[in-house]
């Protein structure tokens, strides 16, 4: 006997979405009950994150997605792989002016958007971009990006109730209202460092807090160029002579701060608790360990996010990995690894109602 449509349909709302997507192919009354969970947007609000990533199969360039909840990849073919190289642009400093150029450009460095397109309603999207990792935005239906000036060295944003919060290298705190038609930026915390060495995050935890999370590397190890190992800004040229193969930047230390806003300051603290965080060159998260059970607490799940590292070092191995911040003992989520170096993995949310518009 088959079971009625809305039972089906309760049952598929707790699933993780490969099990979702498994049921839905069982037969055609499974399959309905899919469609429909994933239209509404009924399916389980909590889904894993999964890393997004690309490889080359008998010569054709594939994407995978890896589930941390089965330790399983996903394999589908994939043609014309989008990334962050486009026609190149010449954005003027002073008046945020943009022009083509006529050569290849990575033009934006994360991009964010304050909510769900697929649940339809306004939205809005920013973009750290070159030059100097300045800030852009552009509302749905927008025709132009909005340059926000006159800062610099943005590392990371969020959004919270309506408003965009942005930090920058030193640590500071910017926080703009996009709604209003002369956006500027209000400094909610200053600078709460001196030098540029770490990349900076900020996010939410499930409790409410702010957090700031300073994320630094070892000393790059292989063969570097003769002369740069006593370089203060252990700068590289990738230009030079030397195994560039054998350069490998990796995560060394992870220190999470807990912000306050009204007193302007930061305060490191020892643990997550019942937290965890993803970190890397997309959207920071932090996830709280009772809703996420194959997930460990106060662990940091990371990726690439040295941008020099990333972009001059594109053939190189991935800086890929799970820090436990009890005994900060790093691990490998997958060895050996199973992607290409380049385009550099991402941490995606798989979304159910987006399948399903794809579908579509």
């Amino acid at each position: 006997m088959e079971l009625p449509q809305d039972v089906l349909m309760s049952i598929f709302a707790t699933l993780e979405v490969p099990d979702l997507v498994r049921a839905g192919s069982v037969c055609s009354s499974w399959r309905s009950a899919y469609t429909s969970i994933c239209s509404l947007g009924h399916c389980k609000p909590q889904q894993t994150p999964c890393l997004l990533y690309t490889f080359d199969s008998d010569g054709t360039k594939s994407t995978g997605l890896y589930s941390l909840v089965e330790k399983k990849d996903y394999v589908l073919p994939l043609q014309d792989l989008p990334n962050r190289h486009i026609i190149g642009y010449k954005y003027l400093w002073h008046t945020g002016e943009v022009t083509v150029s006529d050569s290849s450009s990575i033009l934006y460095y994360k991009a964010f958007v304050s909510c769900d397109p697929s649940m339809g309603g306004g939205y809005t999207v920013v973009l750290i971009h070159n030059p100097c990792c300045q800030l852009s935005f552009a509302r749905a239906g927008d025709d132009k990006w909005t340059w926000l000036p006159p800062y610099s060295d943005y590392e990371d944003c969020f959004f919270k109730d309506g408003l965009l919060y942005a930090a920058t290298l030193l640590g500071e705190i910017h926080m703009f209202d996009l709604t209003d038609p002369k956006v500027a930026p209000k400094i909610v915390m200053g600078k709460v460092k001196d030098f540029l060495y770490e990349n900076i995050y900020i996010v939410e935890a499930s409790c409410g807090n702010l957090l700031q999370i300073w994320r630094s590397n070892d000393l790059p190890k292989g063969d570097a160029p003769e002369g740069d190992e006593d370089d203060d800004d252990h700068s590289f040229d990738p230009e030079s002579e030397f195994d560039s193969q054998s350069y490998v930047h990796d995560t060394n230390t992870i220190k999470v701060h807990k912000v306050s806003l009204t007193e302007g300051k930061i305060v490191e603290i020892s643990s997550l608790d019942d937290n965890l965080l993803f970190l890397g060159h997309g959207q920071t998260l932090c996830l709280h360990a009772e809703e996420y059970l194959q997930l460990k607490a106060n662990h940091v799940y990371f990726t690439d996010n040295n941008e020099l590292y990333l972009f001059e070092y594109k053939d190189n191995h991935r800086d890929i990995g799970v820090l436990d911040l009890e005994n900060f003992r790093c691990e490998e989520i997958v060895s050996p690894q199973i992607w290409s170096n380049w385009p550099p993995p991402i941490w995606l949310i798989p979304n159910p109602r987006r399948m399903k518009l794809a579908s579509h």
